[in-house]
């Protein structure tokens, strides 16, 4: 299916985190008409998580779902000319573009175009800068280097654009801001420059709405009584038309669940948005504050007035890092006093604990349902059912085994009722903390790979 040249370019969004659902993105790839579709698919620890992956295994250190996508939408994409955008690279982009090749010449899909962006991994760089500051506590990066699992400048979309400047059908970035993954296809398609402000606003206020995918078309967003959302089984994932101007709609396919309104819309525009006039983007600083939306027809709003300031000299770098475990057990009461014997079953836990000599720096026990949200209200009537969660931090392996193990013998050493525990779970910590580093440190490359069928 091909559009036609006097139409403006349209963007479709295709995941907003590694596991977030694949048919929504088929469906925009075979029914929407698009120019570009882009996959977000890296929080913040992701990048730490896969960098431990590739040390393990060179070969690895992608988004582990890449593929479960790939096989579904990219046979579709090159079908009807859409080209694909993607973070899922994570700590190791070549890697994914080859495996995505792989797939290709197996199944006769090409020809194949694709570019990997690299550079953004600079934990060697920072490994001789000891002396910089967390963002976050004001501590010198020193403190965290023996624990340092991984260091990666957020890019923009300046890379990417060079990776699509080469005919690229596939680009595959590492860590890039989620906005800079549809601006760079404004930027590309129209020819946008860093010194065109209002228009780079306009591209990076689209990629922040559709960053969250489906939260723009009704996902977390319905309350029933109160924000409906039609079909929500079903939902679409959204897409935006963008003119020349800057000016730009956000809609969705018209057979898909979901809503696409000044509500869901304004609620996405603020989300993790800490300062509307000052949002710090590697492309540029921008205000929110003055955008005019409009509802122009069912599931579609028309946004204009974004508004930009120049980008900083610096990247944000993303410091990953290994800071202990943590153990957990779950347990459930029920009946009369279930929440009682819940409650001394935590403290029999914790005493447990202490006399084997085990020393944490944090526990916590949730009854879920009661109080693992918000704080238990004195007035709430006891449920007849609870489920008790306890938790510990420690720099101990062994001490954070032990909080399922002793948890899980609450069963038959513990108050009366206790049933469905789980098994004992301990997870390693990867924290991340940021700093700022400037960017003539850091050099932002591609790495082209062909394929022809």
């Amino acid at each position: 299916m091909s559009r036609s040249s006097t139409r403006a370019l349209r963007i479709g969004a295709g995941a907003s985190f590694a596991d977030d659902r694949i048919a929504p993105a088929v469906a925009l790839a075979e029914r929407g008409e698009l120019d570009y579709l882009a996959f977000e698919c890296l929080a913040e620890r992701t990048v730490a998580r896969e960098n431990q992956s590739r040390l393990k295994n060179p070969k690895l250190g992608y988004t582990p779902r890449l593929m479960d996508r790939m096989r579904l939408v990219l046979p579709v994409a090159l079908k009807n000319g859409v080209k694909i955008v993607t973070n899922m690279g994570a700590a190791n982009p070549i890697a994914a573009v080859e495996l995505v090749h792989e797939f290709a010449r197996n199944e006769g899909v090409g020809p194949l175009h694709s570019a990997a962006v690299l550079g953004d991994d600079i934990t060697d760089l920072l490994r001789q800068q000891p002396g910089l500051r967390l963002m976050e506590s004001g501590a010198p990066l020193e403190d965290l280097l023996p624990r340092m699992v991984s260091a990666n400048a957020y890019f923009g979309a300046d890379v990417i654009v060079r990776g699509l400047a080469t005919g690229a059908q596939l680009v595959v970035t590492g860590r890039v801001a989620d906005p800079s993954l549809y601006l760079a296809a404004a930027m590309h398609y129209y020819g946008w420059s860093y010194d065109d402000w209002d228009r780079i606003a306009a591209g990076t206020a689209a990629g922040h709405l559709l960053e969250c995918c489906a939260q723009v078309s009704g996902g977390c967003f319905a309350a029933p009584g109160r924000k409906e959302v039609p079909d929500l089984a079903r939902l679409g994932f959204p897409y935006v038309d963008m003119l020349e101007s800057g000016d730009f709609t956000v809609s969705k396919l018209k057979d898909t669940g979901g809503r696409v309104d000044l509500a869901t819309c304004k609620e996405q525009l603020i989300y993790e948005m800490h300062d509307p006039a000052s949002y710090i983007t590697p492309d540029c600083v921008l205000d929110v504050t003055e955008l005019d939306m409009r509802q122009v027809e069912a599931d579609r709003v028309r946004i204009t007035g974004a508004r930009a300031r120049p980008r900083t000299d610096t990247y944000k770098v993303t410091v990953g890092y290994t800071d202990g475990f943590i153990g957990e057990g779950q347990i459930s009461y029920a009946g009369i006093d279930a929440v009682a014997r819940a409650e001394l079953a935590a403290s029999v836990v914790q005493q447990r604990l202490a006399d084997a000599g085990h020393r944490y720096g944090e526990v916590r026990v949730d009854l879920i349902g009661i109080d693992s949200l918000h704080a238990r209200r004195a007035h709430d009537a006891d449920p007849y059912e609870v489920r008790m969660r306890i938790a510990a931090r420690t720099t101990d392996r062994k001490a954070a085994e032990a909080v399922g193990f002793e948890t899980r013998a609450l069963h038959v050493n513990g108050p009366a009722g206790g049933a469905g525990g789980s098994d004992p779970m301990v997870k390693e910590v990867l924290a991340v903390q940021s700093v700022l580093v400037p960017r003539g440190k850091v050099d932002p490359r591609i790495t082209i790979r062909e394929f022809r069928s």
